[in-house]
């Protein structure tokens, strides 16, 4: 089962075409990534505590069938690559329309950060099991580092 939020559009979503802006697709996929994080316990406060934070070295947005204003959307996150100590990740977000049709989907690649060295770094060990707990995606795959090549 994919982790999936609701939300209410708000007029600053929507352009003068009456659809929804391209950024605010991407905007909705960065939510559901906070919300998830902090459901299993790795807040922004404890990404600070921790001194590290989620980089992002590539954002895709594809788009499908536009959102009109007023509709409200549900946005699911799934993880699609990781590398094994979960350093580095891919995920996929699908963004559906009132209707259930899928409108866009937004894919990021990423890493994590030392928020002091500002160099990449793993997500603490005791942190690892929250990848467990998100769905991955059908055709998911290992990322190889460059030291395992």
């Amino acid at each position: 089962m994919n982790f999936q939020i609701t939300f209410n559009t708000k007029w600053s979503d929507f352009d003068p075409n009456r659809h929804m802006r391209h950024t605010a697709y991407n905007d909705y996929a960065a939510e559901v990534r906070v919300r998830f994080f902090k459901k299993n316990g790795l807040s922004i406060n404890e990404f600070a505590k921790l001194n590290i934070g989620p980089i992002l070295f590539k954002e895709e947005t594809s788009f499908f069938k536009e959102i009109n204003i007023g509709e409200n959307i549900t946005v699911n996150m799934t993880l699609e690559e990781s590398s094994k100590g979960l350093e580095r990740w891919k995920f996929s977000h699908q963004i559906f329309n009132e209707k259930g049709i899928l409108s866009a989907e937004v894919k990021v690649y990423g890493a994590w950060i030392d928020l002091i060295k500002r160099k990449l770094t793993s997500l603490p060990t005791s942190y690892q099991h929250i990848f467990m707990e998100l769905p991955k995606s059908e055709n998911f795959k290992e990322i190889l580092l460059k030291s395992e090549k």
